[in-house]
């Protein structure tokens, strides 16, 4: 990996956990439809509004990539059942991405990614909907290709066209980082890049997926990594 000049990393689990800061964003946003338009949460408990998303997902199969859409798309099913339109939806949806975007970065994160753009291109690659504004490290990116702007999620291929694209080296010049065996590692080899696996917890790594060019626990090791791949 001595001639790296881009990395394009994920974003969710691989710089911050995200399902607790789903899990909160959920809660804050039922509370909040509970106090400002009861008739939902009197049609919808959250096993129900959880069965609603299914259906939307299933019947907008050709969008399932674009977070965004699904999630307003819900909101707006739930106002129209309760006799409220969807003329509340920009107003939930900016309380459930207020809580979605106030993530706590892993320790090792900032620094790695302050010390990373020292000598590479840093274009985020995520399939969710993160602000990284919101989250205070857009400037430590060159760009950002999300699952919305690319018409497609990873492991597809274009969103990884997208990313190599944008970060101005060929695919075999780019380095995926990520979390995710098959979405992030076996995506991003299958589409030319070289791809590093962030392994946290120590899992083992499915035999059925291209394996990833190297492992780390967290993407505080990279630097040193890849100092010791160009030395």
């Amino acid at each position: 990996m001595n001639d790296i000049r881009t990395i394009t990393l994920d974003l969710d689990d691989t710089l911050w956990a995200i399902h607790p800061v789903i899990k909160r964003a959920e809660e804050r946003l039922y509370a909040w439809i509970g106090e400002h338009y009861p008739r939902i949460t009197e049609l919808f408990d959250p096993a129900a509004m959880m069965a609603l998303r299914s259906e939307v997902i299933t019947e907008f199969d050709g969008r399932s990539h674009d977070l965004t859409f699904l999630r307003r798309t819900v909101l707006a099913r739930l106002g129209e059942a309760a006799g409220y339109g969807d003329s509340y939806v920009d107003d939930a949806f900016a309380v459930f991405n207020e809580v979605r975007n106030d993530v706590t970065l892993f320790p090792e994160a900032r620094p790695a990614l302050v010390a990373l753009r020292e000598r590479f291109t840093l274009v985020a690659v995520t399939n969710g909907n993160a602000d990284l504004e919101k989250i205070g490290i857009r400037d430590l990116f060159d760009d950002v290709v999300s699952a919305a702007m690319a018409g497609a999620a990873k492991p597809d291929r274009p969103i990884f066209d997208m990313a190599v694209a944008v970060g101005g080296a060929s695919a075999a010049q780019t380095l995926h980082v990520g979390d995710h065996p098959l979405y992030d590692v076996h995506g991003a080899r299958d589409a030319g890049l070289k791809a590093i696996w962030v392994n946290r917890n120590g899992d083992r790594w499915p035999d059925e997926y291209h394996a990833p060019d190297a492992e780390v626990q967290h993407v505080g090791e990279l630097h040193e990594l890849l100092e010791r791949d160009a030395s």
